[in-house]
C-alpha cells in the first residue's frame, strides 16, 4: 500500500515551491520546450500543454503521441482549475480518504481526471493563473516531468 500521507506532503511542498514571480508567453514556451526536451532525453513521447486564463500558450504532441492524450490533458487540467491543486494531489487525496473520485456525482469523469500530470501555474501574490499539463506516461512520470521542467524554468 502506498503511503498517501507522505506523497500528499511532497506534492503540497512542490506546489508551494514551484511558483513564479511573473509568467508570460515566453515563459510558457520555455516550459513547454523543456518538457519536450526532457521527454526526448528519456526517449518518451508525450503531449504537453500550457495555458493561462483558459488560453493555450503552448501545445505540442510529440511523434508517437495519441489523440487521446489531448483529452487527458483537458480533463487533468480541469481538475487543477477546479481545485487549485495539482491533479496528482487531488487524486491521491481522494484515495487517502477512501473515496472513489469517479463516484462523486458532481465530478463527471468525462470532464475530470484526477491523475498525475497537470500542475498549477501560480504567480506569487496573484494566485492560480493557468496549468502546465503532460500526458502520455504513467501518472507519476507525467507529474515528475512537469515538476522537473518547472524547476528548470524557475532556476
Amino acid at each position: 500500500m502506498e503511503n498517501y500521507v507522505e506523497l500528499l506532503e511532497t506534492l503540497a511542498q512542490q506546489e508551494k515551491e514551484l511558483q513564479f514571480t511573473a509568467f508570460t508567453s515566453d515563459t510558457a514556451l520555455a516550459l513547454g520546450l523543456k518538457v519536450v526536451e526532457l521527454a526526448r532525453q528519456r526517449e518518451k513521447s508525450v503531449t504537453v500543454n500550457v495555458t493561462v486564463n483558459g488560453k493555450v500558450l503552448f501545445h505540442h504532441a510529440m511523434q508517437g503521441a495519441t489523440p487521446d492524450q489531448a483529452d487527458w490533458i483537458r480533463r487533468k487540467s480541469n481538475v487543477v482549475t477546479r481545485f487549485g491543486r495539482c491533479s496528482f494531489h487531488i487524486g491521491t487525496d481522494y484515495k487517502n480518504r477512501g473515496v472513489a473520485f469517479e463516484e462523486v456525482k458532481y465530478l463527471d469523469p468525462k470532464e475530470y481526471a484526477p491523475y498525475g500530470g497537470s500542475f498549477p501555474v501560480v504567480v506569487k501574490n496573484v494566485g492560480l493563473i493557468g496549468t502546465a499539463t503532460v500526458s502520455g506516461l504513467r501518472q507519476a512520470e507525467d507529474h515528475a516531468i512537469v515538476v522537473e521542467a518547472l524547476r528548470a524554468v524557475l532556476a
